[in-house]
């Protein structure tokens, strides 16, 4: 790493959940501010933009951060020390093509991207591209960490892990972007009032433990000295959920969220710590019960909306651009980004604790220590420890070890091109309702996707392992 600062490469900077963020920590971490920011994304209309408001941005506040752009990622990896992996293509139109099709074989999807259908053929096109990332990391910048930001992000990590083990690598998700998560859970609790921050006495004394498979976590342990908070927080949520709305501008993941997790609260006495996608991992609101029930089956995913709210988020850029809003608002705008703070922490030796999926080594006592868990973990620049759990309860770990297995399913049938792998993942899948369902689920959506997946998955000439 240079004296002045690291090299972080972001590969999919068009992004903008990630994209905008990471330019607020590069500038305003005097541990980052002093290296170089590089910007990889194949659509220049949008690179151009990043780059232009990125400079823009470093040249208001006065930092010697450097900005590198790029459409060819080979040009820039070269001396990076962090390569962050957060590209989708046209993930909008292809998550709500999942959504509609798996529809029609009785499977309902509110986010699409991890589980289900969705999660499967979402992993079958980005991961091969990470993947190649990989292979160019291990060739340009052999000792830089790879962080995966992209969806499913337990698939991706395994499959690093599994397929590209000479380079250095975890998994993000932001759903437990620390310090806020231990906040919102200290005040669903009692400990602080509303939108009261956490003290650093308070946060010694509340022990909070989270874990399980990214977007399938668990608050296994919420102690205050001492003091079972579990009933608190799990009637906090149920207060919440008496005043629900319908999720508002949201959209179809935040729809009953707290009806939902505080029926998880009374049946496994456990609190979901990602309801959003928690919902989506589990049978029972897909809508084929035969007893009413107060909470209705899952809004599906909506494509329209989501691509209006990217169109607001760009159209935000432009106005930095053009002047209208003045480039000063822009720090006072945005904040901290979970990769860029993990990074921030990881160079400046901080000490912080962050959640990482990772392998379990141990922490969740019950659990294969290969197991690819989102654990709160020590980090630095030897990588994430995670911190013990103590077990996952009977119940929850047979459905983590199901979701595990799904995911190690799709891993290994993507990087091998293997149908028959493929099938048994979704047949794995808790979404899946039939053999039938599923062979024609699987050739409706390699139909309608034939112009994103691999050309390999079709036979002929160059394919590889078909289904028996």
């Amino acid at each position: 790493m240079a004296a002045n600062g690291p090299k972080v490469t972001v590969i999919g900077a068009g992004s903008l959940f990630f994209g905008r963020q990471a330019i607020w920590q590069m500038v305003h971490s005097p541990h980052l501010n002093g290296g170089t920011l590089a910007l990889v994304d194949t659509d220049l209309a949008r690179l151009d933009k990043l780059e232009r408001l990125a400079n823009k941005v470093v040249g208001h506040e006065g930092v010697p951060l450097r900005i590198e752009a790029s459409t060819d990622r080979r040009a820039v990896l070269p001396g990076s020390d962090f390569v962050v992996l957060s590209f989708a293509k046209d993930t909008v139109r292809y998550r709500g093509l999942d959504t509609v099709i798996s529809e029609k074989y009785g499977i309902r999807m509110c986010s699409g991207d991890t589980i289900g259908p969705g999660g499967v053929f979402r992993a079958m096109r980005e991961l091969p591209h990470i993947l190649d990332c990989a292979r160019d990391v291990e060739e340009l910048c052999p000792d830089a960490w790879v962080i995966n930001y992209i969806n499913p992000s337990a698939v991706n990590g395994m499959a690093l892990k599994r397929f590209a083990p000479q380079i250095k690598s975890f998994g993000l998700c932001d759903s437990l972007h620390m310090p806020h998560v231990k906040r919102l859970y200290a005040e669903r609790a009692g400990v602080v009032g509303p939108g009261e921050k956490l003290t650093a006495e308070q946060d010694a004394r509340f022990d909070l433990r989270i874990a399980g498979v990214n977007h399938f976590t668990w608050v296994l342990k919420a102690e205050y000295d001492g003091q079972d908070m579990m009933d608190a927080i799990g009637e906090a949520i149920g207060r919440r959920a008496a005043t629900e709305t319908d999720g508002g501008d949201k959209g179809a993941k935040a729809v009953h969220n707290d009806a939902i997790g505080y029926q998880l609260y009374q049946m496994f006495e456990k609190v979901p710590a990602c309801v959003a996608h928690t919902k989506e991992y589990v049978r029972f609101w897909q809508g084929h019960g035969v007893t009413e029930e107060a909470i209705p089956e899952l809004s599906l995913w909506e494509t329209e909306a989501r691509y209006a709210r990217h169109r607001e988020m760009w159209e935000q850029i432009d106005r930095f651009l053009s002047g209208e809003t003045p480039i000063g608002d822009y720090m006072k705008t945005f904040g901290p980004d979970h990769a860029t703070d993990i990074i921030e922490n990881m160079v400046g030796g901080l000490g912080k604790p962050f959640y990482i999926n990772t392998r379990n080594d141990g922490a969740v006592s019950n659990m294969a220590d290969d197991a690819y868990l989102e654990l709160l973990c020590d980090v630095d620049m030897n990588g994430p420890r995670p911190r013990p759990v103590g077990e996952m309860p009977r119940g929850l770990r047979a459905m983590q070890e199901i979701v595990l297995d799904t995911h190690e399913l799709t891993a290994e049938a993507v990087a091998k091109g293997d149908r028959a792998l493929l099938r048994r993942a979704l047949l794995v899948d808790p979404l899946t309702n039939s053999i039938g369902d599923t062979e024609a689920l699987i050739e409706d959506l390699l139909d309608a996707e034939r112009d994103i997946i691999p050309q390999h998955w079709y036979g002929g000439e160059g394919s590889l392992r078909a289904a028996g």
